[in-house]
C-alpha cells in the first residue's frame, strides 16, 4: 500500500513539474523565435532602406505610407498562424525600410554631419532597445498595467503627428517626436513583458510589435537630432 501511495505521489509531483515547466518552455520558444525573426526583419529593412537611398527614391508621401503600412499589417495579422504570415511580415518591414531610405537620404544630402546624425539615432535606438529589453527580461516584472496608457498616448501622438505634417508645424512635430520616444520606450517594456508573461504567444505578431516600436523610436530620435544638424 505504501508503495502504491509513493508511486501516486511521484506521479503527482511529475505532473506538477511538467505543468510548471511547459509555460516556461513555450515562453522561451516564443522569445527565441521573436528575436530571431526580429533580427532578420531589421536586416531586411536595412537593406531596403539602403536600396531606396541608393536609387534616390522619393518619399512616397503620408497617404501611401499609411495605406501600405496598415494594408500589410492587416495581411500579416490575418495570416499570422500560417507561412504566409512570414511572407507578409517581410513585405511589411521591407516596405517600411523603403520609406525610411528617402528620410535618411534627406539628412545625408542636406547636412554635412548627416551621416553622424543617422548613426547617432541608430546607436541610441539600439541602446534603448537593449537596455529596456534587458530590464524586462531580468526583472520579469509585469508591465501590463501600462497598456491602456500607451494605447491612448500613441493615438494622441499619431493624430498630433498627422496635424503637424498637414499644417507644417515644426514645434508640434518636435513635441510629437519627443512623445513617441517616451511611448516607444514604454512599448518595448510592455511588449517584452507581454511575451514573458504569456500575453503574446504568436512570434510573428510579437516581432511586428517590437519592429514598429524600434522603427518609430529611430525616426523620432533622428528628428530630435535636428538641433545638432550642420547645413552644407
Amino acid at each position: 500500500m505504501n508503495r502504491d501511495l509513493n508511486r501516486q505521489q511521484a506521479e503527482t509531483l511529475a505532473m506538477e513539474a511538467r505543468a510548471g515547466t511547459m509555460p516556461g518552455i513555450e515562453v522561451n520558444r516564443v522569445l527565441r523565435n521573436t528575436y530571431l525573426l526580429l533580427s532578420m526583419t531589421l536586416l531586411f529593412s536595412g537593406f531596403t532602406a539602403w536600396l531606396a537611398a541608393s536609387l534616390n527614391m522619393p518619399y512616397p508621401g503620408m497617404i501611401v505610407t499609411l495605406v501600405g503600412y496598415f494594408g500589410l499589417l492587416f495581411l500579416t495579422t490575418r495570416f499570422r498562424n500560417s507561412a504566409l504570415g512570414l511572407v507578409f511580415v517581410f513585405a511589411l518591414t521591407g516596405f517600411m525600410g523603403a520609406t525610411l531610405g528617402p528620410i535618411i537620404n534627406s539628412y545625408v544630402q542636406a547636412f554635412s554631419n548627416g551621416d553622424q546624425l543617422v548613426m547617432m539615432a541608430m546607436g541610441g535606438t539600439g541602446v534603448i532597445f537593449l537596455t529596456l529589453s534587458g530590464v524586462a527580461l531580468v526583472t520579469r516584472k509585469d508591465f501590463s498595467f501600462m497598456g491602456s496608457f500607451l494605447l491612448v498616448g500613441v493615438l494622441v501622438a499619431f493624430l498630433a503627428g498627422i496635424g503637424a505634417a498637414i499644417f507644417d508645424l515644426q514645434g508640434l512635430s518636435l513635441a510629437v517626436s519627443s512623445m513617441f520616444i517616451l511611448l516607444m520606450a514604454g512599448m518595448i517594456l510592455y511588449e517584452t513583458s507581454n511575451i514573458i508573461h504569456g500575453g503574446e504567444t504568436n512570434y510573428i505578431m510579437a516581432t511586428v510589435s517590437l519592429y514598429v516600436s524600434i522603427f518609430n523610436l529611430f525616426v523620432s530620435l533622428l528628428q530630435q537630432l535636428d538641433v545638432f544638424a550642420v547645413e552644407d
